[in-house]
């Protein structure tokens, strides 16, 4: 077993290790456990989330026991660098990982658990939310200050940002963090970063208006590559459904 811990985490080393070893045992799930489960579990006075990981396949058994860094450790190893830069998301604690001699095995993910009041997801299902264009502006703006400090986020998508109302204000937090890379962004990558956020064309605009406004861009170069970037992402996300479902028939 490998385990790395947050400094101030480390007096709690035999505690967090028996719920990991535990797991099973403690908690209660949330979100699609289709992939990974998450648990919520009560630690002192705060509350812990751990996220295991799904085992690999064999191949990537293989290629992040000897190649890559894994999930875990990736999504620990962000959190640190984004609180480093400013940017919201739940304190990483600790990650674990169980290899054998040859293959990569289980890998937890253990980080605070955050109370929040929505995600973006919700403001592409209810329109009628309070403050709706100023919740879409400040995401649009918290985006673009992703992009100023060089943080290209690769999961940019409906339920990885955490919404917490602040007073008038609203904070952004992300959230499944093991896909980013870090350097400078051009200008397609930055609108084409918007792709997987939505299907409405209203919210495509109002997020173009925005982040017009942010970098001084032209809003109608902006408002057409979103739109189109969009678009793409629809119809291959809905082609690889199709083949999918076909596949499964046969």
């Amino acid at each position: 077993m490998k385990k790395v811990f947050k400094e101030e985490y480390k007096v709690n080393d035999k505690e967090i290790t028996n719920l990991i070893e535990n797991f099973e045992s403690f908690g209660n799930e949330i979100g699609n456990q289709a992939r990974n489960t998450i648990k919520i579990i009560p630690f002192h006075d705060e509350f812990l989330n751990i996220k295991a990981f799904k085992i690999p396949n064999i191949f990537n058994r293989i290629a992040y026991k000897f190649f890559r860094t894994s999930k875990a450790q990736r999504s620990f190893e962000y959190a640190n660098k984004l609180i480093e830069l400013g940017i919201g998301t739940p304190k990483p604690i600790a990650y674990y990982e169980y290899p054998s001699m040859f293959l990569f095995g289980k890998s937890y993910y253990v980080s605070e658990h955050l109370n929040y009041d929505l995600t973006y997801r919700e403001l592409t299902k209810d329109f009628n939310i309070p403050d709706y264009d100023t919740i879409l502006r400040a995401f649009t703006r918290f985006t673009y200050s992703l992009h100023q400090k060089n943080i290209h986020f690769l999961d940019h998508s409906p339920g990885n940002t955490l919404i917490k109302r602040n007073g008038t204000d609203y904070n952004f937090y992300l959230v499944d963090l093991n896909r980013m890379n870090f350097g400078p962004l051009d200008f397609e990558t930055r609108i084409k970063n918007f792709a997987r956020l939505t299907i409405h064309k209203s919210m495509v605009d109002v997020m173009s208006d925005e982040y017009a406004k942010c970098s001084g861009e032209d809003y109608n170069k902006i408002v057409n590559l979103m739109w189109q970037e969009t678009k793409a992402f629809q119809e291959k996300f809905h082609r690889k459904k199709r083949m999918k479902q076909k596949f499964l028939k046969k």
